[in-house]
């Protein structure tokens, strides 16, 4: 269990099986809003972010950049101003990188413009090892010295970045969003290939775009940048989060469409929505980007692979590994992005779930219901997929670990409220 310094256990406890009804407003894009945040690095004018939503692994990049030394003021919900004042280091420390991966998003925004960054290795990750050594690869093609120091990366461009042709050697969401930002102010052409297509990095070169940078291709597996001397400041609103608005399409099947979702980003699920219509569940918009979730009486098995966008992406894994787990049959979710994605099944088992796992493959046979018990969310979309197992168990449910939740999906106990769920938030004091 997660324990802080003063001994206490945070938990959410649910009521489950509480007539839920009404509608959900999908928030800004967490990993959208990270990777845009970055990128005000690259500018000494100001940027105005809108949309951005209210999480922890905000309040951190914020943090961060404070650090660095951006002033960075809310102009209103949402509505964020990041301005550069006097710098105060080029550097982000291993307290902050420790508490949110993203953070090496910095690097290469801050080599690019300053020719130098001190960052952090990110260290560990619950559910499974995510590589940097693509990004470090990376920039010493584009002519930085990267050396290791002390548990940090030490980057260094004295003369500046230089174009280059990258050639990653799988997909890497961070990798791309990183050498993507440091390629707009680098001197020369340079072409990102096997690219990641996540409407996230396509948001990120919108804004580039907005700033001045000279960029082709977003959302194919080739990216071509033209550095340009410097990048102005912009104003840009984030898209809405898709894995957000997948997990609430899940609650939403889970009782019988009762739940209506307003900003729904109905374009970056077309994979999502062909797999739930396998399963007899379909998104219907209604306009104004709002859709209502319609369901057969009978839902059927079926079988996932995750993989890399505009596949079946592994953040909804998890929330469909909840909804298979009361389907009549046999269904399979093949993990092929992360090789420790699991370790929610055996928290899935204890609400009463029947799943088997081999190898890469979890076989989950559906049960009748759900039963309220104790358990750990192990990372931010397994505590998602707890959640919608507490909502629809019987009984109550309590589940430790709940920061996890707060780092990804914006006030979601008060949007819960709001349709019916009866929940609250408590603590455990430990001895010792």
């Amino acid at each position: 269990m997660f324990e802080t310094k003063e001994g206490i256990l945070e938990y959410l406890e649910i009521e489950g099986r509480r007539e839920l009804k009404g509608t959900i407003e999908i928030s800004g894009a967490k990993n959208s809003a990270l990777p845009n945040m970055a990128a005000t690095i690259l500018t000494e004018e100001p940027v105005i972010l809108e949309n951005i939503p209210e999480l922890l692994d905000v309040q951190i990049m914020i943090k961060l950049l404070e650090h660095i030394g951006f002033s960075i003021e809310e102009l209103s919900k949402g509505k964020f101003l990041f301005k550069q004042n006097e710098l105060n280091c080029l550097d982000a420390p291993y307290e902050l990188v420790s508490k949110m991966r993203a953070s090496i998003l910095v690097l290469g925004p801050l080599v690019a413009r300053f020719g130098y960054a001190k960052v952090s290795l990110p260290g560990g990750c619950a559910i499974g090892t995510r590589p940097i050594d693509l990004h470090l690869k990376a920039l010493e093609k584009m002519g930085a010295s990267i050396s290791l120091e002390h548990g940090y990366i030490v980057a260094k461009a004295t003369k500046g970045l230089k174009g280059a042709e990258i050639n990653f050697e799988k997909i890497t969401v961070t990798g791309t969003e990183n050498i993507l930002m440091a390629a707009t102010l680098a001197d020369g052409i340079t072409v990102i290939n096997n690219a990641a297509r996540e409407p996230e990095v396509v948001d990120l070169a919108r804004m580039l775009k907005k700033m001045g940078a000279k960029i082709e291709g977003e959302g194919t597996n080739r990216i071509v940048i033209q550095g340009v001397k410097k990048l102005n400041g912009a104003n840009h609103k984030i898209i809405p989060d898709r894995i957000e608005a997948g997990t609430f399409t899940v609650l939403s099947a889970l009782f019988n469409g009762n739940i209506k979702l307003k900003n729904y980003p109905f374009q970056y699920l077309d994979y999502v929505h062909k797999k739930l219509e396998e399963i007899g569940i379909y998104v219907i918009p209604i306009g104004n980007d709002e859709v209502i979730i319609r369901r057969e009486d009978t839902l059927k098995p079926v079988n996932i692979e995750t993989k890399e966008y505009p596949f079946f992406p592994t953040d909804l894994q998890a929330q469909f590994m909840t909804l298979l787990s009361i389907v009549d049959g046999i269904s399979t979710i093949t993990e092929n992005i992360f090789e420790n994605r699991f370790m929610h099944v055996q928290e899935l088992e204890r609400l009463g779930a029947n799943i088997k796992v081999i190898g890469k493959t979890a076989f989950i046979k559906g049960v009748k219901e759900l039963t309220g018990a104790e358990v750990q969310a192990t990372d931010l979309r397994a505590s998602a997929a707890m959640v919608l197992a507490g909502l629809i168990a019987e009984g109550k449910t309590r589940i430790y670990n709940i920061y996890h939740l707060d780092r990804g999906y914006e006030n979601i106990d008060d949007k819960l409220r709001k349709i019916g769920a009866v929940l609250k938030r408590d603590f455990e004091y430990i001895e010792g």
